[in-house]
């Protein structure tokens, strides 16, 4: 029989909240054959790797372990809920490398050959996570199109054209990231979106994020990679033994243990303090579009819809079905626990915006027209605005891939490959990441505790 769970009252604040309302991605993959696997079972007491987190970067390290050579069984993936019930699974459905557009903060931050190779990264990550779908004909409604930054204020435009000038100066090149940039009349009609005064386009793409991670989690657990959840790691102890990772049903005894959970991490790794990883809560929502936005009028590409400098909807529109994902590009709450604070509000602003892009704000709705669903989904910022990846070496055995601030599905990718390279042993340089994406204490360091 399984241990009971602890008291609420005896779990930290920055643990997953047990019941959170589905993400559109959630309530169409349901009948997924893993969804709850093992959730009544007692864990193994040991493995040689445990990966905590079983969203898209958990599972691409599993995947990654067992491609080079590690023994499937050698694998336990620890989940606190259902599969991939964190960030992935709440996400908007973007797959958007930032080509040049927060080159300027990269640059200030990290200086301008890290900025650069911030780019290179986020451009290589799209274009490997492509093959990668198309290799396994994954069928993850994967759509690889291009992004509009559609620029609806002089501040956003302004914005733009420093993060441009910055990197250009550095010595990046717009052609070699099939940049285009748009201006009035020729905005509008490239985005098809009224009243744009500019339009940058770049490659991106969309997915629907469950059916990929779901694919990637058959493939391993069929070859014998263990998956348990409504699994909580509360804490996780080491001594002369080694690692022993203590969940809500026993202790399992490790080697090394990998944290995959982006904004939860801090639930476990007291140094993650709010100051050096910050949850926020971003508003979701999928909307069944009018007919003006149906069929061959449908949006072919993404979009950003900045009306200002630092405020945007980002907007998607699936090619399988014709539902519109649209999310709004502020928090509307901070810390784990806002994971269950969409708002009836937000949800109307979101369709007032809607409505002035299909030009439909007088025109009734029919029925089975108009607002679907909301949700949340979490995203963490780091100080520095780029990941954590590596091993953590105050806390020997075990390592972190987390902290995407934002930017998760245009860089888990790589960071996942590079991370199980330092888990079989390979020097950092190995990872071809950015060196300003290595977790280390000194990072850690230059933020106020």
């Amino acid at each position: 029989m399984a241990n009971n769970a602890p008291a609420s009252s005896a779990i930290s604040p920055n643990m997953p909240l047990p019941t959170a309302s589905l993400s559109y991605w959630q309530r169409t993959t349901r009948a997924f054959k893993y969804l709850n696997h093992n959730q009544r079972n007692t864990p193994p007491i040991s493995a040689t790797y445990v990966i905590i987190g079983s969203g898209l970067t958990g599972a691409l390290v599993a995947y990654n372990l067992v491609a080079r050579g590690v023994q499937a069984e050698e694998i336990l993936m620890l989940e606190a809920r259902e599969a991939v019930s964190g960030s992935t699974g709440r996400n908007a459905g973007h797959i958007r490398p930032d080509a040049f557009r927060n080159f300027s903060t990269y640059q200030a931050l990290h200086g301008s050959e890290q900025a650069l190779n911030i780019v290179a990264t986020e451009e290589k990550n799209l274009k490997l996570l492509a093959a990668f779908i198309r290799d396994n004909q994954i069928q993850c409604d994967f759509n690889l199109t291009t992004t509009f930054d559609v620029c609806l204020g002089l501040d956003a435009v302004e914005d733009e054209e420093k993060n441009i000038k910055d990197y250009l100066d550095a010595g990046g090149n717009l052609a070699s990231l099939d940049v285009k940039c748009w201006y009035g009349a020729a905005a509008e009609e490239r985005s098809s979106c009224p009243g744009a005064a500019a339009a940058y386009e770049w490659p991106a793409a969309s997915v629907h994020p469950m059916k990929l991670v779901h694919w990637i989690l058959h493939h391993v657990i069929e070859q014998g990679v263990q998956l348990w959840t409504h699994c909580l790691v509360e804490k996780i102890r080491q001594d002369g033994a080694g690692l022993h990772v203590q969940t809500s049903r026993g202790v399992v005894s490790a080697e090394k243990v990998v944290h995959c959970t982006n904004a939860y991490a801090g639930g476990v790794l007291s140094q993650l303090t709010t100051e050096r990883l910050a949850p926020f809560a971003v508003q979701v929502a999928s909307v069944i579009p009018p007919s003006v936005a149906s069929g061959h009028k449908s949006f072919r590409s993404t979009m950003a819809l900045r009306e200002s400098a630092r405020m945007f909807y980002g907007f998607c529109q699936k090619p399988v079905d014709g539902t519109v994902v649209v999310s709004v590009g502020r928090p509307v709450g901070k810390g784990v626990q806002a994971e269950e604070s969409q708002t009836p509000e937000v949800a109307e602003e979101i369709m007032q915006r809607l409505s002035k892009l299909f030009g439909t704000t007088h025109e009734p709705e029919r029925s089975g027209e108009g607002l679907d669903a909301t949700w949340t989904g979490l995203i963490s910022f780091t100080p520095d605005k780029v990941p954590y990846v590596g091993d953590m070496a105050e806390l020997p055995g075990q390592y972190i891939c987390a902290g995407f601030n934002g930017h998760g599905m245009a860089n888990i990718f790589t960071c996942a490959s590079g991370i199980v390279g330092l888990l079989l042993g390979r020097p950092w340089e190995t990872t071809q990441l950015p060196d300003c994406y290595r977790y280390s204490q000194a990072r850690l360091n230059k933020t106020a505790k």
